[in-house]
């Protein structure tokens, strides 16, 4: 079980003597849990309960009532602890009387002064009442100068009477070394004081309640009175009486107070003039001092004196007053005028345009300053924006070699590669060759791409003022960042909504004048004809480059990013993002029309110097010619945040389709230039003697120049490895990179290089087959020979052997070249030989046993030669040509044909060895 509390004990009671209704505090021991534990106080005999206020087990607050003894005892009775005992006592003191005219020491303040000059927006804070030490605990000064506080705590205070207050400045300068339980102490001080203040009404109504049921005896003793005295009006009756008493109290007072309330209008009269004084001299000084504070600037000091003066003499009747007053309205709406002249003045900073909208909306200006200001600022930014391109037409007409559009910064940077390896190194090498032209660029830029650099800095340094200056309109932060001034914030805010839709179209004007400039000077054939004579102008000789194009995206990218910070609505930037787009498409087209004609030019890069595969360095060139121009374009197709992918319309995609197909075309086209060329147009003044050398050229090297057959076996040799690597590489740059109808860019390309490699081929096919087959013929009929009439055979004869030999020739010239195109090329001459064989030998009507023998000799020695390199063709031609023979009837002649053809090999072996060997090579390979 729990202990019984101990009664109550009052110890101590302060002030320990006064009078009725004196606010005490009552300390001491075991004085109760709470307000409902106290269940009864008094103080000399006198009940306190209903002003009682409980604070603490060891405090209780209450009022003395009206008791009868002088002196008693305070009695404290708690429920859980009873009725407790005292150790002091209270004396009650009788009230002095004090005399009607007795002095008072009293001041009573009149007024609560302060500066209007530099204190005209503030008012007196009712945190002055506060007591001086609001957290209840002994206050001590800590050592921390007032300086570093103040930087330390810069903008704040540490008068908790500021609205800047800081409680952390507060604490360290007044309770630096109080300790934590004292602080706990304050903070429980400041939740009674709060609480005290929600319980505010009823404590009055306790505190005054005794005075309450006191004035209620009075009124029913004197009813009591009256009832007994009755109610007719008798001589003597307490009526009566009470009646004479007040009339002749009334009398006293005023035959005492005469002369002090004389006094006292004599007092004000005098206070009266005085103040006129001090209002004349104000007035009077008043036009002169406005005048000096404008020559000075101290606009703040001229509105202050002016709201003082309007205060004083805006509606006085005196005419003296009335004169001088009309002279400072002239001076002020002279001021007007001044300020709304220097807030309308071009270029303005935002800082200084809100101090004369603020100034001028304090003298009451006509109109609305703010919205004129920002009209001003929106024609300032137009007019800047058309003096910014007029500027550079003219420039452009004034010097139109100097900057030329065609100025591409890829003439600087052209390499001359001196073979593949050089290439190669080339194309690696794009990063730093990218770099190093950008040191270089400006001075050459064409007046375009500096006009946009020129106009998207006009906007983006602009329009952010513009922006924030319409935002203080709307947010009524022109007229006072504390929104002080209630009735201008609020017809701001309204004016503000009112022309919302207006400023929207001014954000619109200035977003589509910029985007127009930027298409007449870019883009002019996106404009109408009215539009062109507004916004173009330029001189359009050539239009510019991909990698200009392509700065200039950059560059309005950039601006797009600065808006966009500014949270200007996605809406009003949608023209920007849509010219994004066009100069993105734009580019896109531009470089690949260029890249074309790079391509076109290979053919003046083409050095015929082959690598081991027969390869030139022109298959280098076009892969690198597309590698850098679609490196180019990456930060193009890349798509920004908000941005469309340029591909997203089906006629770009065909578009762009049709341009990638031209750059390939363009290609082939090259080809079969270089492939039609005349000898005589041919430089092999460069040809190196490594290129001639024995080990690929064979005989060539007595000869450095080419003939046509070997310039087209270097084309075949190159269309070979586009078909199998350079197109199929390029196909996947172009996938890379995001572009659309790679089957079709592949499958168009591809055909058309397929078709001019069998045109090239057929060409030297011709050229080398048609030799060997029209020398069949005289050959077998040289010397009269005739099938018929003919000795028995005694060895091949030798238009066979010189057929083989050209054969090898054609083998040799090839394998020179490329080692890939040997069985190609081997396989349609064998086909063309075989064939001539085939007919000649079924245009012969008779054979004769030893003919026959020849015959079948002839073509067995052929065919086994050139046996790696049948094909179903040849072998079928070899075959019909042997049908065409008589069978051979004797064992002696299929001996003596074996015999022979194994004479011709064996003195053949070598002719043969070599081309069976190098055949056999190039299949395994």
């Amino acid at each position: 079980m729990s202990r019984a509390r101990q009664p109550p004990l009052v110890t101590g009671i302060s002030p320990k003597e006064g009078t009725s209704w004196t606010k005490v505090t009552i300390r001491g021991e075991n004085l109760g849990t709470g307000q409902e534990d106290l269940i009864g106080l008094t103080i000399c005999g006198h009940s306190c309960l209903l002003t009682a206020e409980w604070m603490s087990a060891s405090k209780i607050v209450c009022r003395v009532g009206q008791a009868k003894n002088d002196k008693g005892d305070i009695i404290v009775t708690t429920k859980s602890g009873g009725k407790g005992t005292s150790t002091v006592s209270f004396k009650i003191l009788k009230p002095e009387k004090i005399g009607i005219l007795a002095q008072s020491a009293v001041w009573v303040d009149e007024m609560n002064y302060y500066d209007l000059r530099t204190d005209r927006n503030k008012g007196i804070s009712p945190l002055s009442l506060r007591p001086a030490n609001p957290l209840g605990i002994d206050i001590d000064k800590g050592k921390v100068p007032q300086k570093d506080l103040e930087e330390l705590f810069h903008g704040m205070s540490g008068d908790f009477t500021s609205e800047n207050f800081s409680a952390t400045w507060y604490l360290i300068e007044n309770h630096s070394s109080t300790s934590f339980d004292q602080l706990k102490t304050a903070a429980n001080n400041l939740r009674k004081q709060a609480n005290k203040k929600n319980e505010g009404s009823l404590a009055y109504v306790k505190g005054g309640l005794s005075t309450f049921f006191e004035a209620q005896d009075a009124l029913a003793a004197i009813h009591q009175k009256l009832e007994a005295d009755g109610t007719e009006k008798v001589e003597g009756s307490m009526t009566q009486k009470l009646e004479n008493v007040l009339n002749r109290a009334s009398e006293t007072a005023d035959a005492l107070f005469q002369e002090v309330l004389g006094r006292k209008d004599k007092a004000d009269s005098t206070r009266n003039a005085l103040n006129v004084l001090q209002r004349f001299k104000f007035l009077f000084n008043l036009p002169l001092n406005i005048e000096k504070n404008i020559q000075k600037g101290d606009y703040d000091v001229v509105i202050n004196d002016y709201e003082k003066a309007k205060s004083l003499f805006g509606k006085t009747e005196v005419q003296v007053f009335k004169k001088v007053y009309a002279e400072v309205e002239t001076r002020i709406e002279a001021l007007r005028k001044l300020l709304l002249d220097k807030l309308l003045e071009t270029p303005s900073t935002l800082h200084d345009q809100k101090r004369y909208i603020r100034y001028l909306s304090d003298l009451h200006a006509l109109g609305d300053p703010a919205w004129q200001c920002i009209g001003a600022q929106h024609k300032w930014i137009l007019q800047l924006m058309h003096s910014c391109k007029d500027g550079y037409v003219k420039d452009q007409k004034s010097n139109p070699i100097l900057h030329s559009p065609m100025l591409d910064l890829d003439n600087d940077g052209r390499h001359s590669p001196k073979g593949r390896l050089s290439q190669t190194a080339s194309l690696k090498r794009g990063s730093s060759f990218q770099s190093a032209r950008d040191d270089s660029w400006r001075y050459k830029a064409p007046q375009q791409v500096a006009f946009v650099d020129k106009l998207t800095k006009i906007v983006v340094g602009q329009l952010p003022n513009f922006w924030k200056l319409w935002i203080s309109y709307v947010n009524g932060s022109l007229f006072s960042e504390t929104a002080e001034k209630s009735g201008q914030v609020e017809r701001s805010k309204k004016n503000a909504r009112q022309r919302q839709n207006d400023f929207k179209r001014m954000i619109h004007e200035v977003m589509q004048s910029l985007v127009k400039l930027i298409r007449g000077a870019l883009l002019p054939f996106s404009l109408g004809e009215g539009e062109i004579r507004q916004y173009g102008g330029w001189e359009m000789k050539s239009e510019l480059s991909g990698v200009w194009l392509t700065h200039v995206i950059h560059t309005i990218r950039l601006s797009h990013e600065s808006l966009s910070a500014l949270e200007i609505p996605n809406d009003m930037l949608q023209t920007v993002q849509d010219l994004i787009l066009d100069l993105r498409v734009r580019c896109i087209m531009v470089t690949l029309e260029h890249t074309a004609e790079e391509v076109k030019r290979l053919t003046e890069k083409e050095d015929w110097i082959i690598d081991n595969e027969g390869i030139t360095s022109l298959p280098a060139h076009f892969e690198q010619c597309i590698t850098l121009a679609l490196q180019s374009l990456q930060g193009v197709l890349e798509c920004k945040p908000g941005e469309a992918s340029v591909f997203q319309s089906q006629k770009i995609q065909e578009e762009v389709c049709r341009l990638s197909i031209s750059i390939m075309q363009a290609l082939i086209d090259c080809l079969e230039y270089l492939s039609m060329k005349p000898d005589g147009d041919v430089d092999n003044a460069h040809l190196s003697m490594d290129v001639s050398s024995p080990d690929l050229f064979g005989s060539m090297h007595e000869d450095v120049s080419l003939s046509s057959e070997q310039r087209l076996l270097i084309i075949l040799s190159n269309c070979r490895y586009l078909e199998s690597h350079t197109f199929l590489n390029v196909a996947e740059h172009f996938e890379k990179h995001g572009f659309q109808g790679i089957e079709k860019i592949t499958q168009v390309t591809m055909a058309s290089l397929k078709e001019l490699d069998q045109r090239l081929f057929e060409t030297y096919i011709e050229l080398k087959a048609d030799p060997i087959v029209g020398s069949l013929e005289p050959g077998i009929y040289a010397g009269y020979f005739d099938w018929r009439d003919c000795l028995t055979p005694t060895g091949v004869r030798n238009y066979v052997k010189e057929a083989l030999v050209n054969v090898i020739a054609v083998h040799a010239e090839v394998f020179a070249i490329s080692k890939e195109l040997v069985p190609r090329v081997l396989a349609r001459i064998v086909e063309a030989v075989a064939e001539e064989i085939s007919r000649l030998m079924q245009c012969v009507s008779v054979f004769s046993k030893n003919g026959a023998l020849q015959a079948r000799l002839e073509i067995c020695a052929l065919r086994d030669a050139v046996a790696v390199c049948l094909t179903s063709e040849s072998r079928s031609s070899f075959k019909q040509a042997l049908e065409a023979l008589p069978q051979l009837s004797s064992g002696a002649n299929k001996k003596l044909l074996e015999e022979l053809l194994n004479k011709f090999k064996s003195s053949m072996h070598l002719q043969i060895a070599c081309f069976q060997a190098a055949t056999s090579g190039v299949l395994k390979t």
